[in-house]
């Protein structure tokens, strides 16, 4: 950070005698096993082990005469110098003979052995010596001693940052940090430990300022919040924590509070110590006012990734018979040769599809790696297609790809692409987009800054895309198209029937990616001539016009390549064509084929092969947009028996269902849920472990809501998609497909009431319900679900009424309605009992808790959590216990149980991090934030608010915000930050307001007596 020292501190020099005995830096012989085994601690208590088992040090004194020696690093210390170090100017008439009784002590279990290998005349090294009238530890073993190796690792932190290698020095330094346990020498008396206390606690605290430095040099400034706020509270009049905590707020969007930080400690500082912060934090001030541009990003590259810095290399194979446009490839390759220097290369390829234009990218590219040797980013936009990658995805991966841990990259895309430009400054990087839609799906990719470049490849030209160079590449030339057919097929075929080849070319339209096919098809059948194959592209009726085609200028050409399938292969073509989504695994294209697994993947192979599939990555598959709607178009002119396409269709449902229903059963061992589905002819997959369950779930998620929205027109699979949707309702919790499974859930619902299919509207609507709960869309939950209730009882289906009555009965509670509430639940608990459905009694019975607890009724809340709990873990079901131990929590804070109440949360808090449920994850480091402000550790209170906003990002809706916001505002009070909290609490009032939400009037008394004030 500007104007702070990047070096790592080192260690404060203590005061030392003005000489040291020559034996003091002289080496010894090897001691004996059990010293070489003897390890110390100072770092924390004064402890000592001989291997792993610890050694007693005795009484206080004992422990503080063995600190004394142990810090002094070998050299002897003097009867004298240790009667000052334990008792100072007051020692008791007896402190020498002490001395020596502790030194004795401390001799004999050291080195239990030593008396008697000495009385036996063998010769050996002590731990503890005996010299010129006093005392020394020596001989240890290289790294025997905790400070020793903290002072080790700080001086290889500052190494490392000297040389720029900051992901190593943060590193470095957490494993330094690590080594305290609890504060330094404790329990340990006399003047000499407390001096030593004060240094090694200011040393540890420059560590940490040092490390948190480094940590918003790479872009971790949201995750720094946190723990700069509770150190601020543990040392308010230490500057340059407040320094890293405003910057840190400010990087995070918060400027406002980043601003009351400063106001809080300019007040502090005044009425504590009467003066005036200095000069660094005032010009932070400033320039935060300012808006100063050099503050908004960090001036190093990139969040720390998981291991080393990450060098990309994920171009495309190049292809080996590349022909021709070597104007363009001259033209290209000058370009990128100038981005050394130049803030960012463009080039922008337009054309139609198979033109050739992601051939000729990826060729220029591979020629021009050794100009980017920091690595090479690839990406497939999608741009032809009906759902065109989403920016902010791509930046995602790009920024995984280049090193950052998934905790570091954000949510919105305007901070992914700020971030990604930050990780790509200082970097010589080239970047290819391919097929991409338009300029506005491109810009947030491109790299901006000095050095990199980038390729873009689409079918529109963008003109709109700022200083781009702008090619649109034609079709190839006669000689180019032949001399590209002549490679595939073979010099020798060619040479005697040139004209005809010379007519398969024109038949091509001279388009690279017919010519490719076509040629690959002629060389895969020896018996072929090329005439024969010249022949069949003359008739017009095979092959459409390319300047009527557009984008399907190609299609001939496929037919070409369609026409040459063996009868399995082409049936398998034509089906897989059917299913959405951006790619298929290979067990559903096994259900979409009817086929064993082993012959699926042969057959697909086999089209690999062929051109016409692609391997997106081992057991995946998928096809060029343009191949998916020819072998679509195949499938509806050529199936014989069109029933065949609605079967395929049918049995891709029945794997996604059935899987899905596997991975909620292993979720919640006892759940009813899965017995109420729609039945499966086709069956899913089968899960032995929870983890390879929630990883399928959330691989598949985007193929299995395709395939959802894609039943919406066919009311035979309606049923079945919105009952899929329901068992994957994990997707809407989570953050991370919420929006895709909310378009999916309304689409669901809109097609099963165009039908006039109420049983299946009414499951449909409970799927909204639960996403509009998870929104804080607390009134739009409350109709769908009534709805839902009316829908539901016309169809005899009890299932939703059992979880609609339960989304109202807590939906009452958000809303202050228990009278409603109680209403809700118990019949939500009589009908799951009438149902047998434990856990969904458990979970209504967890929801009753927090109404009674509302309501004042603390014992009974704590009752019936504990009994939602109990049926939970006697089903074996984890998941849904942490949200009964949630509910429990919640009662025993209440209660004022809370360690209790701290326990139960936390112990929720780590199932559902291991479940990837962000939502309960956030709202669990909320409720502990509560129960530590019950318990007035306002600091940690801070901390876990702060985490919760973290987590809660994009996920809960602004009413759980607010709530969030009012919590972190009174933890910041309690801490003397009271212009954060100030702040803190502003925003709630302002997202309340606009909410109506009764919670306003609250927050606005909180702001009265600091407005006032």
């Amino acid at each position: 950070m500007d104007g702070v020292p990047k070096g790592v501190p080192r260690v404060p020099e203590q005061r030392r005698p003005d000489s040291t005995p020559e034996s003091a830096t002289t080496t010894g012989p090897a001691g004996p096993a059990e010293a070489a085994a003897l390890r110390f601690g100072v770092l924390g208590p004064v402890r000592a082990w001989r291997g792993d088992e610890p050694v007693s040090t005795g009484s206080p004194q004992q422990r503080a005469l063995l600190a004394a020696l142990l810090l002094r690093e070998g050299a002897t210390a003097t009867a004298a110098e240790l009667i000052d170090a334990l008792w100072g100017e007051e020692p008791p008439s007896q402190a020498l003979a002490a001395v020596r009784t502790y030194a004795s002590r401390l001799r004999k279990v050291l080195d239990p052995g030593g008396e008697a290998r000495r009385s036996g005349g063998a010769a050996a090294t002590a731990v503890l010596v005996s010299e010129s009238g006093g005392y020394a530890v020596r001989d240890l073993a290289e790294g025997a001693l905790d400070l020793t190796v903290a002072q080790d690792l700080a001086t290889e932190a500052e190494k490392a940052r000297s040389a720029g290698d900051l992901c190593h020095a943060r590193a470095t330094l957490r494993r330094a940090l690590a080594l305290w346990d609890g504060e330094t020498l404790a329990g340990v008396p006399g003047p000499y430990a407390e001096a030593q206390r004060v240094r090694l606690e200011e040393w540890r605290l420059q560590l940490l300022e040092s490390r948190l430095d480094m940590d918003l040099e790479q872009g971790c400034h949201a995750e720094a919040v946190s723990e700069l706020t509770a150190l601020t509270a543990a040392h308010p009049l230490r500057e340059r924590l407040r320094e890293l905590l405003m910057l840190a707020l400010y990087r995070s969007g918060r400027q406002a509070e980043a601003l009351a930080v400063y106001a809080d400690t300019r007040r502090l500082l005044a009425d504590e110590l009467g003066v005036d912060p200095r000069p660094g934090l005032s010009e932070l001030q400033q320039r935060i006012l300012q808006a100063d541009p050099s503050l908004a990003e960090p001036s190093s590259p990139a969040p720390e990734p998981a291991s080393v810095p990450v060098r990309p290399a994920q171009l495309p194979a190049t292809v080996p018979d590349f022909t021709g446009r070597s104007g363009f490839v001259r033209e290209l390759g000058d370009i990128l040769a100038s981005a050394e220097g130049r803030v960012m290369a463009v080039s922008a390829l337009a054309g139609i599809g198979g033109v050739g234009k992601t051939t000729l990218a990826v060729h220029v590219a591979h020629q021009a790696r050794t100009a980017f040797p920091d690595g090479q980013l690839y990406v497939d936009l999608q741009g032809a297609g009906a759902r065109a990658a989403e920016p902010e995805t791509v930046l995602g991966s790009f920024l995984r790809a280049l090193g950052t841990a998934d905790s570091a990259i954000p949510d919105s895309l305007d901070e992914r692409a700020a971030l990604y430009r930050s990780v790509l400054a200082g970097r010589r990087v080239l970047v290819l987009l391919d097929n991409a839609r338009d300029a506005a799906q491109v810009r947030p990719l491109l790299p901006g800054t000095d050095g990199c470049a980038a390729l873009v490849t689409s079918r529109v030209r963008m003109l709109d895309l700022a200083g781009a160079h702008l090619i649109d590449l034609d079709v190839m030339s006669p000689d180019e198209a032949l001399a590209l057919f002549t490679k595939i097929v073979g010099e020798e075929r060619v040479a005697s029937e040139r004209k005809a080849a010379l007519d398969v070319v024109a038949a091509c339209g001279f388009l690279p990616l017919a010519i490719r096919i076509a040629a690959s098809r002629l060389a895969a059948r020896r018996t072929w001539t090329v005439s024969v194959l010249a022949a069949k592209l003359a008739d017009e009726r095979r092959r459409l016009d390319e300047l009527q085609a557009g984008d399907l200028a190609v299609k001939a050409t496929f037919e070409l390549g369609y026409g040459q399938l063996e009868p399995a292969q082409a049936r398998a073509f034509r089906l897989l064509g059917l299913a959405d989504g951006p790619d298929i695994s290979l067990a559903a294209a096994a259900a979409v084929l009817d086929l064993p697994v082993e012959d699926t993947e042969d057959l697909l192979e086999s089209l690999v092969d062929t051109s016409l599939l692609e391997s997106a990555a081992p057991g995946r598959y998928r096809f060029h947009d343009l191949v998916r709607l020819y072998a679509r178009a195949c499938a509806e002119r050529d199936e014989l028996a069109p029933s065949e396409r609605g079967s395929a269709l049918s049995r891709l449902l029945d794997f996604y269902l059935a899987s899905a229903a596997g991975v909620y059963a292993i979720e919640r061992p006892g759940d009813r849920l899965v017995d109420h589905l729609e039945t499966t002819s086709y069956p899913g997959l089968r899960f032995d472990d929870r983890h390879a369950a929630q990883d399928w779930l959330y691989a598949e998620a985007m193929c299995l809501l395709a395939c959802a929205r894609r039943s919406a027109g066919r009311p035979e699979s309606l049923p079945r998609a919105i009952d899929m949707l329901w068992a994957a309702h994990d997707l809407s919790e989570s953050g991370a497909n919420s929006r895709e499974y909310e378009a999916t859930a309304e689409a669901l619902v809109a097609a099963a009431r165009s039908h006039g299919l109420g049983r299946a509207e009414a499951r449909a609507l409970m799927t909204l319900v639960n996403v509009h709960h998870v929104s804080g869309r607390f009134e739009r939950a409350e109709e769908e679900a009534e709805r839902v209730i009316l829908l539901a009882r016309e169809s005899d289906d009890l299932l939703p009424v059992c979880w609609a009555r339960n989304a109202r009965g807590i939906i009452a509670l958000y809303q202050n309605r228990h009278t409603d509430g109680e209403e809700h639940l118990s019949r939500a608990i009589e009908h799951f009992r009438a149902l047998g459905d434990r856990p969904g009694e458990a979970a209504a019975l967890c929801n009753l808790s927090r109404i009674h607890l509302a309501t004042g009724r603390t014992q009974s809340a704590v009752a019936l959590a504990q009994e939602g709990i109990d049926i939970y873990d006697g089903m074996g079901n984890s998941m849904r216990g942490a949200n009964a131990r949630y509910a429990l929590g919640l009662a025993l804070t209440q209660s004022g149980e809370l360690r209790d109440a701290a326990d139960r949360l936390q112990e929720a808090l780590e199932v559902f991090r291991d479940s990837r449920q962000r939502l309960w994850e956030g709202m669990s480091l909320f409720r502990l934030a509560e129960v530590d402000l019950a318990a007035r550790r306002a600091a940690r209170a801070a901390a876990n608010a702060e985490m919760a906003l973290t987590v809660l990002r994009g996920i809960g809706g602004e009413w759980r915000r607010g709530n969030v916001l009012t919590v972190l505002g009174r933890a910041l009070s309690g801490i003397g930050q009271t212009g954060r909290a100030h702040v803190c609490w502003q925003e709630a009032a302002v997202i309340y307001e606009e909410l109506g939400s009764p919670e306003a009037a609250e927050v606005r008394a909180l702001l009265s007596p600091v407005q006032a004030a």
